[in-house]
């Protein structure tokens, strides 16, 4: 069992050192650090600490705001973790250890907040996408080509003007043209 331990801080002047303190002074025997913010998701040094564990390893950090930045980035972290048979423990979050069966308990009451967090969110969103289209409002992205644009453009594309220079008059790509339907 390796205990694998991973340290961020947000900007260039600050430095990990107390981190890296904690995490050797707890057993980790292999850190990575990184100074990114933690609102990016494609953290290079995050993914080779979490590809670096294996089964019955222990992804360690020092506080649960060093690796994710939300509920739901968490879950998925820790889901992640999960599947490749390994733990995660946080030494300033007691509650946020999945190598004991307390830590697992409330981490999957967090998750079944989550979980019912999106539902409401998901709901809310539908009723006002209902709510808005029956008060005729459109959805989606505007159209690139006006209603009167659409019927030039198919004409000239009937009478065989190629499809580009239809484009090109119009400012549009040429998949643009192409797609519509006469």
């Amino acid at each position: 069992m390796a205990i694998i331990g991973y340290a961020r801080v947000s900007t260039v002047e600050q430095d990990y050192d107390g981190q890296i303190e904690r995490l050797t002074a707890a057993g980790a025997t292999q850190i990575f650090c990184e100074k990114e913010s933690g609102a990016k998701s494609d953290r290079r040094e995050l993914a080779k600490a979490v590809s670096a564990i294996g089964p019955g390893d222990v992804l360690l950090i020092t506080r649960l705001d060093r690796l994710a930045r939300s509920t739901l980035d968490l879950l998925n972290l820790l889901d992640t973790i999960g599947r490749r048979g390994a733990g995660f423990r946080s030494l300033a979050d007691a509650w946020a250890d999945t190598t004991t069966a307390h830590g697992r308990l409330l981490l999957t009451i967090l998750a079944g907040l989550a979980e019912f967090e999106r539902e409401l969110i998901r709901a809310r969103t539908a009723d006002g996408r209902e709510r808005a289209r029956r008060r005729g409002v459109r959805m989606g992205r505007r159209p690139k080509l006006t209603p009167f644009q659409i019927a030039e453009a198919l004409a000239r594309r009937a009478a065989g003007e190629p499809v580009r220079e239809i484009a090109r008059s119009f400012a549009v790509a040429h998949s643009t043209i192409a797609r519509l339907k006469p």
